[in-house]
């Protein structure tokens, strides 16, 4: 089996979840590829996302592990076949493999919680508001990658929008609403998108004022938290100057769940939230 050059997010998070089940036992990897019949360089590929596994033999693994959480492993056999197929696909080696890892994963999820501090949430925004937020960057980008990662952040609001939508609760700070990218109009019309989406039964928008002060979280400009059909798959996406980091260790996703319902305690409620917006359109 020829190892994957660049294994996905999801190929990652399957096998760092596989490597913590068999910590979990105290068995080494080249134990664990006696007990399964197989080479001791096929455990640690696996766990480092680099080589893919039956179904068959992937039970054989948990139960080795000991695993008595059915979920959780009905959860690893959906995530077990290679790469995870995706219309992310086609925009593969063309855009930033971050990029990607972030539509699988919100893909993958049940729920999403976000926090945004300095923009506004990537799944609502508008094509000018989108494209100019990739003009942004020194030096700028070829006009081709700017439409393709405009293209790509478009498509990615079916999760939300699309026939199967997920829950969503975006918690929005008003430094984010009142930036004016693209100019007034466009600005306004991204509010207006934005007023749009909060209609949605699946989606909850709720703005913490400059009035709110200091809260959790107030140092990241933006906080994905994806709720995985599992638990014990949750992962948290944060942009950080060197593209996308993924934080998935059990003391750092529980640490995350607490900031981010201290958040939302600070945040308006979703009524008074649209009467912000409304108030800052009213103003451009």
């Amino acid at each position: 089996m020829a190892p994957r050059q660049a294994p996905t997010i999801l190929q990652r998070r399957f096998g760092t979840e596989l490597r913590r089940l068999r910590e979990a036992t105290g068995m080494s990897a080249p134990a664990a590829a006696e007990h399964l019949g197989t080479d001791r360089t096929v455990i640690s590929n696996v766990e480092a996302g680099r080589f893919g596994i039956s179904e068959e033999r992937l039970r054989r693994l948990v139960s080795i592990y000991e695993c008595d959480d059915p979920a959780l492993v009905d959860a690893l056999v959906e995530l077990t076949g290679g790469r995870r197929s995706g219309w992310w696909e086609e925009y593969r080696g063309k855009i930033p493999p971050s990029f990607l890892d972030v539509s699988a994963l919100e893909n993958y999820a049940t729920r999403l919680r976000t926090v945004q501090i300095a923009h506004l949430p990537g799944l609502f925004h508008t094509e000018d508001h989108a494209r100019a937020i990739f003009e942004l960057p020194a030096p700028p980008l070829p006009r081709l990658e700017v439409e393709l990662r405009v293209a790509h952040r478009i498509a990615r609001q079916a999760v939300v929008t699309g026939d199967h939508p997920i829950p969503y609760v975006g918690v929005i700070h008003e430094a984010a609403l009142r930036m004016q990218l693209g100019g007034r109009s466009v600005a306004r019309a991204q509010l207006q998108y934005l007023l749009e989406a909060g209609n949605r039964p699946n989606v909850t928008l709720r703005v913490i004022p400059f009035a709110a002060g200091g809260f959790p979280l107030l140092g990241d400009s933006s906080v994905l938290y994806a709720e995985a059909p599992n638990s014990h798959l949750d992962t948290v996406q944060m942009d950080s100057p060197t593209g996308a980091a993924f934080i998935d260790s059990p003391a750092q996703l529980a640490n995350f769940r607490t900031r981010l319902d201290l958040v939302e305690k600070v945040a308006l409620t979703p009524s008074k939230s649209r009467d912000v917006i409304r108030t800052i359109v009213k103003e451009l």
